[in-house]
């Protein structure tokens, strides 16, 4: 099987949850580290899926990578080849597909709730799960692209996750490990402390129980992986 390229954007938003569960089911997968200048390659042929971590700049910013990142996105699609997005890629593949990226009403930033849509194509993606704790680390927020289906939505960001065919965006971060977490805090421990939001949290309320939260989340994010990895090349 040709590789999975995994996009990482900046150092600490790497691929969490989903190399490991890449390297429990023995699927290879190269780390395409943006963040230290390499470039999106020029076509997806070489690869079986592409799939978009997070970064804290804006896919509306004037970068030079940021434009190859949305044509590759658009030529996989077109070959079928499946994209998966988390939070910036998320935000990548919406305006790489039509859609437009936005200030979200409020910052998330922390634990919080998402349902699930009753509609068909989330049903597909989550059986019979109705609702989770996800973990949120965002300003921005994206519009459902023309052909695609809401997944998930929150209180504070409509928009949580869109599926289009077999491609996967999503506005929410389910990759999350403990490491993770822990490290994000700390870079943002001072921006945590400032901020006063309905979507804010604490570093301690964070960090509550973290282990346990983790656990649940890496079983959502199996879930949503394992139907994802079915349509690899």
């Amino acid at each position: 099987m040709k590789p999975v390229a995994i996009f990482r954007h900046i150092p600490i938003e790497g691929p969490g949850y989903f190399a490991t569960f890449l390297d429990n089911n023995h699927i290879p997968w190269r780390l395409i580290k943006i963040d230290a200048g390499e470039h999106p390659p020029a076509t997806a042929d070489d690869f079986s899926g592409l799939v978009f971590m997070g970064g804290t700049m804006s896919v509306n910013d004037d970068l030079p990578w940021i434009q190859d990142a949305l044509s590759l996105i658009c030529q996989a699609v077109a070959a079928d080849i499946p994209v998966l997005g988390h939070c910036l890629g998320g935000q990548l593949m919406a305006k790489a597909l039509g859609g437009e990226v936005r200030n979200n009403p409020v910052k998330e930033m922390g634990w919080g709730e998402v349902t699930v849509p009753d509609n068909p194509v989330a049903r597909a993606w989550f059986d019979d799960l109705t609702a989770f704790q996800t973990f949120h680390w965002h300003g921005e927020t994206f519009n459902i692209p023309q052909g695609a289906a809401c997944i998930l939505s929150g209180p504070f960001c409509e928009n949580q996750a869109f599926a289009f065919g077999i491609h996967l965006g999503m506005q929410c971060h389910v990759e999350m490990t403990e490491r993770l977490v822990r490290d994000w805090c700390c870079v943002a421990a001072e921006e945590l402390a400032l901020l006063d939001g309905p979507a804010v949290q604490s570093m301690d309320q964070i960090e509550t129980d973290l282990p346990n939260r983790i656990a649940v989340l890496n079983a959502v994010a199996e879930k949503l992986y394992r139907k994802w990895i079915a349509h690899l090349k």
